[in-house]
């Protein structure tokens, strides 16, 4: 098995099960299976079930650089990746409020005055 650095891990454009298996030192497939399964906080894991093929080949995987290596190397783990998650959807709610407020705040605006 090939080994990688964490700069050359940072360096790949699109890392794949086989590549994220060999830097830990596992299976691609255990790498597949966590992912599927929600244990390995790397990246996502997306059943497409339109797909009509093998169930295996319905699965596509968007592996994050430095969510890989700071697994590796033991700073990251399913709840922080979870209150992480938790947060940007906080954020994400919030300025949506917010526009939906400036919009309104600018069709007043607009408005012709009596």
């Amino acid at each position: 098995m090939a080994k990688y650095t964490d700069d050359e891990i940072r360096g790949i454009s699109k890392i794949t099960c086989k590549i994220a298996g060999e830097y830990l030192g596992i299976s691609s497939m255990a790498v597949s299976i966590g992912m599927r399964n929600g244990v390995l906080p790397i990246g996502f894991a997306i059943h497409n079930e339109e797909r009509d093929r093998r169930y295996s080949e319905s699965w596509s995987y968007h592996i994050i650089a430095e969510r890989l290596i700071a697994y590796n190397h033991g700073k990251i783990n399913e709840i922080q990746v979870q209150n992480i998650e938790k947060n940007l959807t906080t954020i994400i709610e919030k300025f949506e409020e917010m526009k939906q407020d400036l919009l309104f705040i600018l069709s007043e605006d607009a408005e012709p005055k009596k």
